[in-house]
């Protein structure tokens, strides 16, 4: 193995930055579309099914592009090739979104658009796993940590943010496709040698297999669950009573999620190992319980970020893109500044209780967001939970690394990428015709359907440290 230098933090992890950017720009300008193609009246639902559909799409195809570049012996590496493919067709991608004529126009854009990205995010997360030896990969996946969040959501927030509250959402959209080409082109100068071709290897089909299944039932899980919601609110129709649809809908929708996030993890698991080996290691299973539900909370949050803004104060259009990326700024720096310090505590008093104190961190900082219509108290809020969610990511992937069975931790902590992709995915298909439902049928209370959804995402935080009692900790380090 080639010896690494100072550029090859640089080199290897600097793509990040490119889809995190591209990531953020379309947190802002998707729910606008989706905004201008259906109206305020239906742009929960309309937004939550582009989720839905785009975001299950999306996690196959990043298993399949691992898969294929672990195989690929192609002349210019194993992972270079997938970047630069998924680049190029994500740039198309963004150009068709931004000349969507219709929904389902946007639809289908946003669909390419999640192939293409993960596409190269397959093959980008093999990197450091190739090329960096394992006495230095916790500095470059710090490295890797830096370029992922914070610097790209300062970024959109001065750059991208700005044009687009201006309504310029193609210059917005020429910032982050140049943005990704050169983190594109920079990734290029990685020191990538190609596999010999005697170590080519057939396609494991059976285990993407498994992950097909995997992903359809909880597909189903999720529809069936949101058929329960607007059910609900089919038989409330009568009702104009803001307590009682509040207490109803809030609970119905709560409930709903916490179902679809049990029931759903421990069928997927049940499909992806087998029942001997769910009963076997219980506490994993509760702790892919728990990352779910907190991610639900976080992603949401973000993915609303813009229709709440707008309701909550009163914002119209546009207006609201640029305290939305903000909002997204100060919680990536808060999870980069909790994250560092909170790994190095948890090594020395055990993951298990951080994690628990995330969970109820975030949802302070959830109900802090939603207590008034006071731009300052929101962004104060949003800190709260950047730095509860700094803590979690740190923590509770050590108490997941600490509970896998050691001869098949890959095969198990993989299942953890249906909670990344799924949280999205669930979170928006349930929550969005709920506020929906309140901007249709409870017009006098402008917003409410957002601060209703937002509370239900503080719900699942409490839920994420709740069921860590059913998770026995292994962590055997001595306190200091």
């Amino acid at each position: 193995m080639r010896r690494l230098r100072w550029y090859d933090y640089i080199t290897i992890n600097i793509y990040w930055l490119g889809l995190t950017t591209l990531s953020q720009t379309n947190g802002l300008i998707q729910p606008l579309l989706v905004q201008k193609f259906v109206g305020p009246a239906q742009q929960g639902t309309a937004f939550g099914r582009l989720r839905l559909y785009t975001l299950m799409v999306a996690l196959l195809v990043q298993a399949l592009s691992g898969m294929l570049s672990d195989r690929s012996t192609l002349r210019w590496g194993r992972r270079r090739p997938f970047i630069l493919i998924g680049t190029l067709l994500n740039i198309g991608c963004m150009v068709a979104i931004g000349a969507s004529p219709t929904y389902w126009a946007l639809f289908i854009a946003v669909l390419f658009s999640q192939m293409a990205s993960n596409i190269a995010h397959g093959a980008e997360q093999g990197l450091i796993p190739d090329l960096v030896p394992e006495e230095q990969r916790g500095r470059f996946s710090g490295i890797k940590a830096t370029l992922e969040v914070p610097i790209p959501l300062i970024l959109v927030a001065f750059t991208v943010g700005p044009l687009i509250s201006q309504g310029n959402i193609w210059g917005g959209i020429a910032v982050t496709n140049s943005i990704l080409l050169l983190s594109m082109v920079i990734t290029m100068f990685v020191p990538e040698k190609p596999l010999p071709r005697t170590w080519a290897r057939p396609l494991d089909w059976k285990a993407f297999g498994q992950l097909v299944v995997m992903t359809l039932v909880f597909l189903l899980v999720i529809l069936g669950m949101g058929e329960v919601v607007n059910k609900v609110g089919r038989l409330l129709h009568t009702i104009r009573s803001i307590p009682i649809l509040t207490l109803v809908m809030g609970g119905t929708g709560l409930l709903a999620m916490t179902i679809a996030v049990i029931v759903g993890v421990w069928t997927c698991v049940y499909i992806s190992l087998g029942k001997q080996a769910a009963r076997r290691h219980p506490s994993f299973v509760w702790w892919v319980v728990n990352r779910l539900a907190f991610l639900i909370g976080t992603h949401n949050l973000s993915t609303f970020a813009v229709y709440f803004l707008q309701a909550r104060l009163n914002l119209e259009g546009e207006a609201a893109a640029q305290p939305a990326s903000r909002l997204m700024m100060m919680i990536g720096i808060l999870i980069l500044l909790s994250a560092l310090p909170s790994g190095w505590l948890a090594d020395r008093i055990g993951r298990k209780r951080l994690v628990a104190l995330s969970g109820l961190t975030a949802a302070v900082g959830t109900g802090v967001l939603i207590s008034t219509a006071n731009l300052t108290v929101i962004y104060v809020g949003g800190c709260i939970v950047g730095a509860a969610t700094g803590i979690f990511f740190t923590t509770n992937w050590a108490l997941g690394t600490d509970l896998v069975p050691k001869e098949a931790a890959g095969q198990y902590l993989g299942i953890s990428n249906l909670a990344g992709a799924g949280a999205g995915a669930l979170g928006s298909y349930i929550g969005g015709p709920i506020a929906d439902y309140f901007t249709q049928h409870v017009g006098q209370a402008p917003g409410m359907g957002y601060i209703l959804i937002f509370a239900i995402y503080a719900g699942l935080f409490l839920l994420s440290s709740c069921v860590l009692i059913k998770v026995q900790e292994t962590w055997q380090g001595k306190r200091k």
